[in-house]
């Protein structure tokens, strides 16, 4: 796939953690690699832990998706994924 061709999406996600996320991406077709991605038909996500969210004492777990592929399959994805992210209270 040239870089012409390839898209990108990336997010940084506060109180989703990595375990559920790659449930998630599992969920819409995806299978983890051994290298910890999760691939599926057109598309590679690499996810990792960033530093917590934090407000006095509250602290808040993050994870940064990157997302990337053929641009209809990272669309599709994205969209699959939205719904899953959707959090009460933001």
């Amino acid at each position: 796939m040239g870089l012409e061709t390839a898209a990108r999406f990336e997010v940084t996600l506060t109180a989703v953690p990595l375990w559920l996320l790659r449930e998630y991406l599992e969920s819409v077709g995806g299978q983890t690699a051994d290298d910890g991605s999760v691939v599926g038909d057109g598309w590679r996500a690499r996810l990792a832990q960033v530093d917590d969210y934090q407000i006095g004492s509250l602290r808040v777990g993050r994870v940064r998706l990157e997302l990337a592929g053929a641009p209809a399959a990272v669309e599709k994805t994205r969209k699959a994924l939205e719904p899953k992210l959707i959090r009460a209270g933001g």
